[in-house]
């Protein structure tokens, strides 16, 4: 039994190696991209994986100390506790509604006539181009009567007083998940037109002929599975926005926020890693970040792959 398993692992790997021989020029062609890849991302995050068992502060040499950043991680501190809490929260709601809403949105957008077409795309694909947006919020949500939302709730006699958004606990998560629902439908959105657009609409006509009856049919036996690769990017680009929050919670709830009710993992990193320069114990914060990651990542591409099915 053995020798039939070295002979077919000698099988494949005689197989691979021909089939990359074959294949040099292409391999050639991707090795300037390779190289940069290799340089700005896999280099960068195993340096971090072995930063994270160091005591690094930037101005001496970091001295090893094995698992003690993570333990510390997991169990002594109290803000990282809070701050996974409200990351999860963030997750949970931001990334499978803002992926539903950015497919649902595509969907309904790729019927509509080509000119209209491109009009809408460019309203919902601007929020996450759009610079300052940030003070549009802080405006809208700003303490005082003359805040939008304070002035049209008091009008409404809903309230008496202005509520004070981004500075009550109890208001500012929430606050956050709609900022954050709202510029979400960016780059995803965007990935599911032009993956809508790709389909070939014979498929379409073959299907109807084929027992096709309503457009739910032709969603899930046609559409969907000609748009797994497009479904597994916009998957991806919302579960890495939904776990890297950290720029709407800074801009408009501050830094660090009121009771640690806006702060993320990604502010955690920054705030021991930017303030504190405690590199190691911030390197142990993004690896615990990507492993999550990659880990809901397979998740899903696992759930992606039984789409049609």
């Amino acid at each position: 039994m053995s020798v039939k398993r070295k002979r077919s692992f000698k099988e494949r790997s005689s197989f691979t190696w021909q089939q990359m021989k074959s294949s040099r020029q292409l391999y050639i062609l991707i090795l300037p991209y390779f190289v940069l890849f290799a340089m700005f991302t896999i280099i960068p995050v195993l340096a971090s994986m072995v930063i994270s068992l160091t005591d690094f502060n930037m101005a001496e040499m970091p001295s090893f100390v094995g698992w003690r950043n993570y333990i510390r991680l997991l169990v002594d501190d109290e803000v990282f506790i809070i701050a996974i809490r409200n990351t999860f929260l963030f997750a949970a709601f931001t990334g499978p509604i803002s992926y539903l809403l950015c497919f649902v949105f595509a969907w309904m957008i790729n019927e509509l006539s080509p000119k209209l077409r491109a009009v809408m795309t460019l309203a919902f694909y601007a929020p996450s181009i759009s610079g300052n947006v940030f003070f549009i919020w802080s405006i809208l949500f700003s303490p005082d009567a003359h805040g939008y939302a304070n002035s049209l709730l008091i009008r409404m006699g809903i309230i008496y007083e202005p509520i004070r958004w981004l500075r009550d606990p109890a208001y500012i998560l929430p606050v956050l998940i709609l900022v954050q629902l709202w510029l979400s439908l960016g780059v995803g959105f965007l990935a599911f037109i032009a993956g809508l657009q790709g389909i070939d609409r014979t498929q379409y006509e073959a299907g109807a002929v084929d027992g096709i009856r309503n457009r739910w049919q032709e969603l899930w036996y046609i559409t969907l599975p000609n748009m797994k690769s497009i479904l597994m990017f916009g998957a991806v680009i919302q579960i890495t926005a939904s776990f890297a929050v950290a720029d709407v919670a800074t801009q408009l709830a501050g830094f660090p926020s009121v009771e640690y009710a806006a702060h993320t993992v990604v502010t955690h990193m920054m705030d021991f890693g930017f303030i504190r320069f405690e590199m190691g114990y911030a390197s142990a914060i993004a690896t615990l970040l990507f492993g999550t990651m990659i880990l809901t990542n397979l998740l899903i591409k696992k759930l992606i792959s039984r789409v049609g099915e």
